[in-house]
């Protein structure tokens, strides 16, 4: 028998917060839901008059963005900004259809949807993950003088990382990125709503320990790096860069990200696999201007995210 959790979220401070930001914001707090994702794509689905409109992630997206308008098309104030929150999520979902364990208490996890129409949709998941990564882990920036594109490694250097294209690696003081564990990761989908798109943002992290299964190389827990931390806590210290990490999106795009994201990138320099054909084995060489993934492997080979998953290879050290 499983004994809920309710948690005191501030939803009214965080709305306050936001709002500003986003104008007609609503901030909401479920107890149970199989998904915030499907929940947020649901409505959105309701709002623009087609309920089986095609969801789609933002790699799979031309340069345009906005798809064609749907039937029945509403009102531009018909697509309202909504932060969602579950605490405990029963069908949550990562990339490539995987499950995301969702603990009441012990995980965090929500969705922000918004309308958005970034001129290049490329690179929006690592500029969320960077967004997150700073937010927690803002020691890890490179304030201290260390150059914006030196490794990831060595004393003063980010304990949160970056793992191509959507994950949130812990890595212990010292120890080489690849010996990582998993602490959260991202989940990015849009749907036409009238003539504009909605995104929604899903995020999930580890916050106390739990049992996570198929993980090989572990799983990792905010607990481990912010003694005493709570899940409405750590909401409340990510939403708002969040949020403006957005923004700032729309309007830039993500090359002006790529020397902050080489500060915390796990992949960069290390062997790995992937499922492309021509691509089977290389070692990673950070990111280019739109976010894709740069593999050495005779030449340079160019890797987007939707097409491929990639791991660190753990033969090779």
């Amino acid at each position: 028998m499983t004994t809920a959790v309710h948690l005191q979220w501030n939803a009214e401070a965080l709305w306050q917060q936001l709002q500003p930001l986003l104008p007609g914001l609503s901030v909401e707090v479920l107890a149970r839901t199989d998904s915030t994702n499907s929940v947020l794509l649901h409505r959105a689905r309701l709002q623009g008059g087609a309920r089986d409109a095609p969801i789609s992630r933002p790699a799979e997206l031309d340069a345009a963005g906005a798809g064609s308008p749907t039937p029945l098309g509403r009102r531009d104030a018909d697509v309202q900004p909504c932060l969602l929150v579950a605490e405990q999520q029963t069908r949550g979902r990562g990339r490539q259809g995987r499950d995301w364990v969702s603990s009441g208490g012990a995980s965090l996890t929500f969705s922000l949807g918004l309308p958005l129409a970034p001129v290049d949709w490329s690179g929006l998941s690592l500029a969320v993950g960077l967004a997150l990564a700073e937010a927690l882990d803002p020691g890890g920036t490179d304030a201290a003088g260390a150059a914006p594109d030196a490794p990831a490694t060595g004393p003063g250097s980010p304990r949160l990382l970056l793992k191509w294209p959507n994950d949130l690696w812990l890595v212990d003081a010292g120890s080489p990125p690849s010996r990582g564990r998993k602490l959260g990761g991202v989940l990015i989908e849009t749907v036409s709503v009238g003539q504009r798109r909605m995104c929604v943002v899903g995020v999930g992290l580890n916050v106390l320990p739990q049992a996570v299964p198929d993980l090989p190389q572990g799983h990792a827990c905010l607990q481990e790096m912010w003694p005493g931390v709570s899940a409405p806590a750590a909401l409340a210290r990510m939403a708002a860069p969040l949020v403006r990490a957005l923004l700032d999106f729309e309007k830039r795009g993500f090359a002006p990200l790529v020397p902050a994201f080489a500060r915390r990138d796990l992949l960069r320099g290390q062997a790995v696999t992937t499922t492309l054909a021509e691509v089977p084995a290389g070692v990673a060489d950070g990111v280019d201007s739109r976010g894709a993934l740069r593999v050495l492997s005779g030449g340079v080979h160019l890797v987007v995210s939707g097409e491929v998953s990639v791991r660190l290879d753990t033969v090779a050290g």
